[in-house]
């Protein structure tokens, strides 16, 4: 492993110092986890892959704004390249797909099958805050200088 990918060993080698180095990388993991996950749906919309449960939605209806919301926004926050800009708009999707889609069936989230749409929006609202972690494009581009 790259050792400028190791994190500095703080004093106090405790357990929960241990954990505490790695939690920003563990942020980039989840923002490429969750944003692969979104990627696949906005691909299965437009191109019927991994699999198309509908046929591809048309140009400038909601379903297409939403297909191409899922499309660039998981390509973008996967890079960690205007993650925290992406996953605004990504969360703010999400919220509105859960309110007109899935909330007036039930009011309970696992009846009206909403739990994707509720955990999809705030993994990205805590992008929004959090920034796309060490290992984005966006860590890589504006990173400050370290001064000694």
């Amino acid at each position: 492993m790259d050792a400028s990918l190791v994190p500095d060993r703080p004093a106090g080698d405790s357990p929960a110092a241990a954990l505490d180095r790695w939690a920003p990388y563990l942020l980039s993991v989840l923002r490429i986890v969750a944003a692969l996950l979104f990627l696949e749906h906005g691909l299965s919309k437009f191109f019927g892959f991994p699999s198309a449960a509908m046929p591809p939605p048309h140009p400038f209806e909601l379903e297409w704004f939403a297909a191409a919301i899922e499309l660039a926004g998981g390509v973008l926050v996967t890079l960690g390249l205007f993650t925290r800009v992406a996953a605004f708009i990504m969360s703010g999707e999400m919220a509105i797909g859960y309110v007109l889609f899935h909330a007036p069936h039930s009011f309970y989230p696992y009846l009206n099958h909403g739990e994707l749409a509720i955990m999809y929006c705030f993994v990205f609202l805590y992008l929004v805050f959090a920034g796309g972690g060490p290992l984005s494009l966006d860590a890589l581009i504006w990173r400050r200088p370290r001064h000694l």
